[in-house]
């Protein structure tokens, strides 16, 4: 408001009596310390009409001074008033909304935290079964047929050898004929599984098999005797290596991000032909954005096919297989594979938010 020019008393008590009226509604002290601004600051009315009482002749002051006093004693006790009421009534509600009820029983427990491993295995079997496939699992305790034999590996194969794979002892038995079974192993992958499903499920198949698998490694910043995989097979009509890159770029986004993709490098497995390496384009390697192996895949190998009695001239199929702590070292530039099996609550509460 611009300075009066002449004092106008009638103006300034309508102003004043607005500003009572509007305070005796206030319901917050914020809102009242900006009526006190809008009607008792430096460009109210009333300072206003303060100022402007020199204007008037000599035996006017008098009274206006007098009238000035008042209108600000009535404003300030109204402005007090108020402001003492509303200030008691938000001191009681903060201190209801931070009251602790004191009689609740104590979690004498730390609570612990889900470990990021197992919501990455859930990450990954939603992402198959969104695309239509099946989750399969099977024993850890396998039989070596399932684990080697039916997956093309050869009798002299050095995955075989004790140096590589965890043999259970006292595992020969013979069946009701006196034949000699399997020897047995704790698996040293989840494709035991897919052999499991050809026989089980029949064709056209498409599944996906994560869990837990054993090899004789010592445990370092890389590697551990006890660690997780996700192989996936697709055995149908006409599918081809396309299909299979199409499923891998799919999974790669899923996992890394939008920007993710994947390339194949000729390789060798027993339960594949063609076999490929597959890598993953990564751009927070180290020493910046470059291609990172990831997995291994292919092409089934016509004899896995004919083990589980697939004609391999009828149906084809492709595989893959990932880890599953490199796939979570990767994502969360995690260094030492000690964090994930140490079981520190500490290293786990760092994914809870992520959940």
């Amino acid at each position: 408001m611009a300075d009066v020019a002449t004092f106008d008393a009638d103006a300034i008590k309508a102003q004043v009596a607005e500003g009572i009226s509007k305070i005796q509604e206030a319901s917050s002290t914020k809102e009242l310390n900006g009526l006190r601004t809008q009607y008792a600051g430096a460009d109210s009315a009333m300072t206003l009409g303060s100022r402007s009482i020199k204007s008037l002749p000599a035996e006017e002051r008098k009274d206006a001074g007098k009238l000035m006093g008042k209108l600000r004693a009535d404003f300030g006790r109204a402005f007090s008033s108020r402001m003492e009421s509303v200030a008691a009534k938000e001191e009681s509600d903060e201190l209801a909304r931070e009251a602790v009820d004191m009689t609740l029983p104590v979690r004498r427990n730390p609570i612990g935290a889900r470990h990021p491993l197992a919501k990455l295995l859930e990450d990954v079997e939603d992402f198959f079964v969104s695309m239509g496939w099946q989750i399969a699992q099977g024993p850890e305790v396998e039989a070596e047929w399932y684990d080697f034999d039916a997956l093309n590996f050869g009798p002299d194969h050095p995955a075989r050898q004790m140096q590589d794979t965890f043999y259970v002892k006292g595992n020969q038995a013979k069946d009701a004929a006196g034949f000699v079974g399997s020897n047995m192993v704790m698996r040293t992958h989840t494709s035991p599984v897919q052999a499991r499903s050809l026989l089980s499920r029949g064709v056209p198949l498409y599944v996906a098999c994560p869990g837990r698998v054993f090899r004789t490694d010592e445990l370092d910043a890389t590697h551990t005797p006890v660690f997780h995989q996700c192989e996936a097979i697709a055995v149908d009509k006409d599918l081809t290596m396309a299909d299979l890159k199409g499923v891998l770029d799919k999974l790669a986004v899923a996992m890394f991000g939008k920007d993710a993709r994947t390339r194949l490098r000729p390789s060798y497995f027993p339960f594949t032909e063609p076999s490929a390496e597959m890598d993953l384009w990564f751009p927070d390697k180290k020493g910046g954005p470059g291609w990172i192996e990831w997995g291994g895949c292919g092409m089934v190998n016509p004899n896995v096919l004919k083990s589980a009695g697939i004609d391999p001239d009828v149906y084809a199929g492709f595989a893959f297989g990932i880890g599953m702590e490199r796939t979570l070292l990767l994502r969360h530039d995690i260094n030492d594979m000690h964090d994930l099996v140490e079981g520190d609550v500490r290293f786990s509460r760092q994914f809870v938010m992520g959940e």
